[in-house]
């Protein structure tokens, strides 16, 4: 269910940075985006999310922030892409 390296590097131009620049460097987006899909796909209880993403809370603010800016479409406009794929 995770993506692969290629997929991550045509997705991560579409990420944006940490919007003001403040506080800590955010960690690699690819740990949300994997973990987003795993928590909406299995529908597991947040306390169940793998250690290898980012925290449940971590996830949802960065689904809400990516849904509010669109950026969560832009993705899966691109993971939608045949190309992605070969």
């Amino acid at each position: 269910m995770e993506l692969t390296n290629k997929q991550g590097a045509i997705l991560a131009p579409l990420i944006p940075r940490r919007p003001n620049g403040k506080g800590r460097p955010r960690r690699d987006p690819r740990e949300a985006y994997n973990g987003i899909p795993w928590i909406l796909c299995t529908g597991a209880q947040r306390a169940d999310l793998p250690h290898r993403y980012l925290s449940y809370q971590t996830c949802r603010r960065r689904f809400q922030e990516w849904v509010r800016e669109g950026v969560l479409r832009g993705i899966l406009e691109a993971l939608a892409s045949p190309c992605l794929w070969k």
